[in-house]
């Protein structure tokens, strides 16, 4: 009876855990179906007249914001009342970086617990030889991906892990570094994008199984770069893709976080150090050792 009872207890956590997850993730694409109903038919009303009274068209939207605060609410409750302790990983880039959007300055740090982004942090290199071009408030309003000097940068295993999932089909975009393209990306991009899920705001992506109930994500792979696929077991500081700029993303650059599952519309962010550089501060310039982008 002891031996029993012992090792049904973890059993019911995860029936639990699991139910808990599919619901939630049965609520976010309801979300998302809400608003898509009321785009839909915001855009059809000039051209056709609809079955129901003008404020009727409202209360999907009405419904999706009391849905999404709900989950926000319950999402920040989630990552206070079940803490993690700080994971320590190996940097998954060499050479000098700059931080942006930084867990060191505030949390959440993107300003959303959504997809596990609670700790999650940006970098951006900063190659001596070739600068990255700056903001741009007029002209131009977008560059290549190519200018940057985190486009095509290695990235790399933060620790021995299993690869769960890895996909790189999207394609690159141009930058979003200038007035007009910061515009468009908060008015028009990230909305559609946050409606098509979870893929289209990280692009192409990887999530790493370190064990003990971790998961690393890298977001905004450039296309085609893969040099793994799922199931591989890779090792600490094995080239796994490179920087690109696929996804909800201004410029060429490196989205890293860790959390608490593989799922991104369920998981909950685990707070991280990078062994020898620690958590940088925005604006902070941090240098890791070796490979070609080291200046």
């Amino acid at each position: 009876m002891p031996a029993r009872t012992t090792t049904s207890r973890p059993t019911t956590a995860r029936i639990t855990t699991s139910r808990a997850a599919s619901a939630r993730r049965a609520v976010v694409l309801l979300h998302r179906l809400l608003w898509l109903v009321f785009i839909v038919q915001a855009v059809a009303s000039p051209f056709v007249d609809l079955p129901y009274p003008y404020w009727a068209g409202w209360l999907p939207a009405v419904a999706a914001v009391i849905i999404g605060t709900g989950l926000s609410v319950s999402a920040r409750r989630q990552v206070e009342a079940t803490p993690r302790a700080t994971v320590e990983v190996d940097p998954p880039v060499t050479g000098r970086w700059s931080a942006l959007n930084s867990p060191a300055d505030r949390t959440p740090s993107h300003g959303t617990h959504q997809y596990g982004q609670t700790y999650a942090i940006d970098i951006v290199a900063e190659d001596g030889t070739r600068p990255r071009p700056a903001f741009a408030w007029l002209w131009p309003v977008a560059r290549r991906a190519e200018d940057f000097p985190a486009f095509d940068a290695p990235l790399l295993a933060v620790a021995d892990a299993t690869v769960v999932h890895a996909e790189d089909g999207l394609r690159d975009h141009l930058s979003r570094n200038s007035l007009l393209g910061v515009l468009y990306l908060m008015l028009v991009e990230s909305g559609a994008r946050g409606l098509a899920g979870a893929r289209r705001v990280t692009g192409n992506h990887l999530v790493l199984d370190l064990g003990g109930g971790t998961y690393a994500m890298y977001a905004h792979l450039r296309r085609g770069s893969l040099a793994v696929r799922p199931g591989d077991r890779v090792r600490a500081g094995q080239e796994l893709a490179r920087c690109g700029n696929s996804g909800n993303s201004t410029e060429p650059h490196v989205h890293f976080q860790l959390m608490d599952g593989p799922d991104l519309d369920t998981a909950r962010g685990v707070p991280f150090s990078w062994r020898g550089v620690g958590v940088p501060r925005n604006g902070e310039t941090f240098a890791v050792p070796g490979g070609v982008y080291s200046a």
